[in-house]
């Protein structure tokens, strides 16, 4: 049956707002967490690792039985299980700095009903707002899909494999105490990221990397190998990429853009993205 979200809409507008101290310590523990060399105690924060701040301090008693908190408070309480972040879009226009405090204003900013080929499917969009003291920083928008549960037998599309072959690379392993890691780190309860037995029961092989890490692997990938700073980042996740595997950022630069995309261990594409530089001065 059709998902009648008309009840929903009233969520449409809303906003809050969430401040936070741009304090080192989470900007450090993320490079420990990828094994990068980088001490962060002051400067600009790099593009997407604005995430591992401004967190919902929800209680453990506030959470659903898959992790995430129980929506009806500010996200809606949409009738739809399985909840993924399909893709993001993010504009730079001044980086966010570490040691100084920042602010994010949330807002809904659209919701739709669709029904699709594996049932109900309900969009959300997102949108970000984040400033420093000089004013904004960076607008990001995110499409949250709801979709019903998997149905028995129901298998897994295999991804499919970029026809290009890149110039920049760089591989990471998705293992275990890295998806711990960084779940703790943006303070994300959802179990499908560690908790094997619950992937099982929702139809998955094995844990699932989480898209922003994903995402943020691909930011570095630019931000170690352009020569200008990123002014925007828009990313599309495709398969899921399952714990374990290699996740490989691939780069090609095509003036002041770059093309992206992420590989699992078999080649397969599970997130395509895209960078715009800054023009050289």
């Amino acid at each position: 049956m059709p998902i009648d979200i008309a009840p929903l809409k009233a969520w449409i507008g809303r906003h809050e707002t969430t401040g936070d101290a741009l304090a080192p310590f989470q900007a450090a523990a993320l490079a420990a967490t990828l094994d990068r060399d980088e001490a962060f105690v002051a400067g600009d924060l790099p593009p997407l690792w604005h995430w591992v701040y401004f967190q919902e301090l929800h209680k453990t008693s506030e959470l659903a039985e898959n992790g995430h908190a129980r929506l009806g408070g500010f996200m809606p309480p949409v009738p739809l299980p399985r909840r993924m972040w399909a893709g993001g879009r993010f504009t730079f226009q001044r980086p966010l700095r570490i040691g100084q405090a920042g602010q994010r204003t949330s807002t809904i900013a659209d919701l739709k009903a669709k029904q699709g080929e594996s049932g109900g499917l309900v969009f959300l969009l997102l949108r970000h707002e984040f400033s420093g003291p000089d004013g904004t920083a960076v607008v990001e928008e995110q499409d949250i899909v709801y979709r019903e549960a998997p149905r028995p037998g129901e298998g897994m599309p295999a991804p499919r494999r970029s026809a290009e072959k890149p110039l920049w690379r760089h591989e990471t392993t998705t293992s275990e105490a890295l998806l711990f890691r960084y779940s703790a780190l943006i303070f994300n309860a959802h179990r499908i990221h560690y908790d094997q037995p619950y992937c099982l029961r929702e139809g998955y092989p094995g844990l699932i990397v989480h898209g922003p890490l994903i995402a943020t692997l691909l930011a570095d990938l630019v931000r170690g190998n352009a020569d200008a700073a990123m002014t925007a980042f828009r990313f599309r996740a495709t398969s899921p990429l399952f714990g374990g595997s290699p996740c490989v950022a691939c780069g090609v630069p095509q003036g002041r853009k770059v093309k992206l995309w992420a590989e699992d261990g078999d080649g397969g594409v599970v997130m395509a993205a895209e960078a715009e530089l800054a023009e050289r001065s």
